[in-house]
């Protein structure tokens, strides 16, 4: 039995060290000493009051935590599998599906370390393949292959209880496991912050249906659990593009035969607009303001919107691979402008003429209709790399990701001189943000900064003497 009516306590102990004083409170279950530490002698005569009120009402003490059985969560009662569910369908309603896949990538690996054997009679990658496509996936679930649901029913017998979170050593455990690959490689640090964050979201929810007493995280540095790699926000400025790739890699899509030119707008529209992929594919043309096709040099604007990440079908209300949601980091219905410069004001009029496009319709459509799939546009990007930059290029970060077409576009505003707060404006960032992530990309009043250095003086040639 785990609990005992047993239970003796002594004087509360004072220590007076050379720093402070401690106020320890002990008491004895069936002869076994407990002891529990406060800092004022408050505290622990608070402590002790409750421990001899619960044991003079005639309440039972558990011999593994020392303390009333009243004093204990419900956690030993709940499996981490089931709760675990239990959370992801309270949060599926109220959340973007980004939010959704981001929960389940970050509870999967939590969960298996929570098993009680490792799954040998599974493949590691299907198990967890099945608790993030299905038990996570609050509209999925019922929908689960009968081999999946033969996967999440031993998962569920064999999950921990959640007072798992209890025990320090586990909680360590826990993190490191979810800090790992299955090929035993760290995953990257922000998929450990990601994690975190999903958890301490989660045991939020613990605390207030009284599943957990308080928060298992650890606190500070080094509270992740791993060992994963310091990550920074700042562009690395390798993959930048300079003006002449830029030209090469959007002519060779320009040319290509299938679908050339529509994918050449959308990568001239990150260019010269600095928008992000998700914000080009939801442009509407009624959101395109250009000049008449008499006024070849003028500038146009862009009014942004609306969003359209893609998250995947099985996330989504709609059951579209694309979600549309407002602008990132904006309310609902905000907006921001953002100039056409005369070159892409000349190639955004081509190609709505060209593509017969009105008002209402979206500018980036795929061949067959629709929006452009994002599979389409990375394929297309990453072939105009290989064919047109060198072996070397192509294996470095030099515009490896559609992404730096936008970085490329953000650090070429900055060194022209436009103001960062209106940088910041246009594409959609604040201030700090911008500055932590291009700061080491801007240059362009290096030519000036060299000169002052040089004017600040230089020390003479050394004397040379003959010999």
């Amino acid at each position: 039995m785990d609990t005992t009516y047993d239970v003796k306590f002594w004087k509360t102990s004072v220590y007076e060290g050379k720093r402070k004083t401690s106020y320890t409170v002990r008491w004895l279950l069936q002869g076994e000493e407990w002891r529990e530490p406060f800092g004022t002698t408050a505290l622990a005569e608070s402590f002790r009051s409750g421990l001899v009120s619960a044991a003079r009402k005639g309440e039972a003490f558990s011999l593994s935590t020392g303390l009333p059985v009243s004093y204990q969560s419900r956690a030993a009662s709940v499996k981490w599998y089931d709760f675990a569910v239990q959370f992801v369908d309270q949060l599926w309603e109220r959340t973007s599906a980004n939010n959704r896949k981001t929960v389940a990538k970050a509870l999967t690996p939590v969960t298996v370390a929570l098993l009680r054997s490792k799954p040998t009679m599974f493949d590691g990658v299907d198990v967890r393949r099945a608790l993030r496509e299905y038990a996570f996936n609050t509209r999925r679930r019922d929908q689960a292959p009968p081999e999946v649901a033969v996967i999440l029913r031993w998962v569920q017998r064999n999950s921990l209880a959640v007072d798992a979170w209890e025990d320090e050593d586990t909680v360590e455990a826990v993190l490191r496991a979810a800090g790992t690959k299955l090929d035993g490689k760290p995953v990257a640090a922000s998929s450990v912050r990601r994690t975190k964050r999903v958890l301490n979201v989660l045991f939020e929810y613990a605390i207030k249906k009284k599943v957990l007493q308080a928060n298992p995280l650890p606190k500070g540095k080094g509270s992740t659990g791993g060992t994963a790699s310091k990550t920074t926000s700042a562009v690395d400025k390798r993959s930048l593009l300079n003006k002449e790739q830029a030209a090469s890699l959007l002519g060779w899509v320009y040319a290509r035969p299938r679908g050339g030119r529509r994918l050449h707008t959308f990568f001239a529209t990150m260019y010269y607009a600095g928008a992000r992929p998700e914000e080009v594919v939801a442009i509407d043309v009624g959101d395109v303001r250009v000049p008449d096709s008499g006024a070849e040099d003028q500038w146009g604007e862009l009014l942004l919107h609306t969003a359209h990440p893609e998250v995947g079908k099985q996330w989504t209300d709609t059951g579209e691979v694309r979600e549309k949601r407002g602008l990132k980091g904006r309310a609902a219905d905000d907006t921001r402008t953002v100039p056409c410069r005369p070159a892409l004001t000349r190639i955004l009029r081509a190609h709505i003429e060209k593509e017969g496009l009105k008002p209402g319709d979206l500018l980036m459509q795929g061949e067959k209709g629709g929006g452009l799939a994002g599979s389409v546009i990375r394929r297309a990007w990453r072939r105009a790399r290989k064919e047109v930059l060198t072996p070397y290029e192509f294996g470095s970060p030099l515009g490896r990701r559609v992404y730096d077409l936008r970085h490329t576009c953000l650090t070429n505003w900055l060194n022209a001189g436009v103001p960062a707060a209106t940088v910041a404006e246009w594409a959609g960032n604040s201030v700090p943000v911008l500055l932590a992530t291009y700061a080491r990309c801007i240059d362009g009043q290096l030519d000036d900064l060299k000169h002052r250095i040089e004017r600040a003086g230089e020390l003479p040639e050394p004397a040379t003497t003959g010999v």
